[in-house]
């Protein structure tokens, strides 16, 4: 059985080198500190994929380290937006093909403005979801930045 993801495919199609991790997952510790701790990481190797509605821009993309959180406020001024807010649980699989716990920066079925926090460059590893839950991509950090085309801003803290 083939575990290859959208993101995977993504990943394949650009010729940039990564490994899969798969990880036992609960429902109710999908949170970034434990699935670095199941996958053998630091927290901050973890960029967690978040959904996002501004005001003018319609749905967004972040990805920052697990460890850090979002700075709203920062985000909504890259973003070209007043405020900027996550989207519901329910409508993150409609939006992004992706379900709560899974969600990659790659491969989602449209694509949205992405920000990725700007230390991601100066990671020589990084993980991020594989595209659903359970499976983490192992990548460099420029890798991520080059694949998903995203903004490099600084938008957690």
């Amino acid at each position: 059985m083939s575990i290859k993801t959208n993101a995977c495919r993504m990943l394949d199609s650009l010729h940039i080198q990564y490994t899969l991790h798969e990880y036992e997952w609960d429902e109710n510790q999908l949170d970034a500190a434990t699935v670095a701790v199941k996958v053998g990481l630091q927290t901050s190797q973890l960029y967690k994929t978040l959904i996002l509605k501004g005001d003018k821009s319609g749905v967004i993309a972040a990805c920052i380290p697990g460890d850090q959180e979002l700075n709203l406020k920062a985000l909504a001024t890259a973003s070209g937006n007043k405020k900027v807010e996550m989207v519901p649980v329910k409508d993150i699989q409609s939006l992004t093909g992706y379900i709560r716990g899974g969600v990659s920066p790659l491969g989602m079925k449209k694509k949205y403005p992405f920000y990725l926090h700007a230390s991601v460059t100066t990671m020589e590893l990084v993980s991020i979801s594989g595209g659903r839950r359970g499976l983490q991509i192992f990548l460099r950090g420029a890798d991520l930045a080059t694949a998903s085309e995203g903004q490099l801003v600084d938008i957690a803290y």
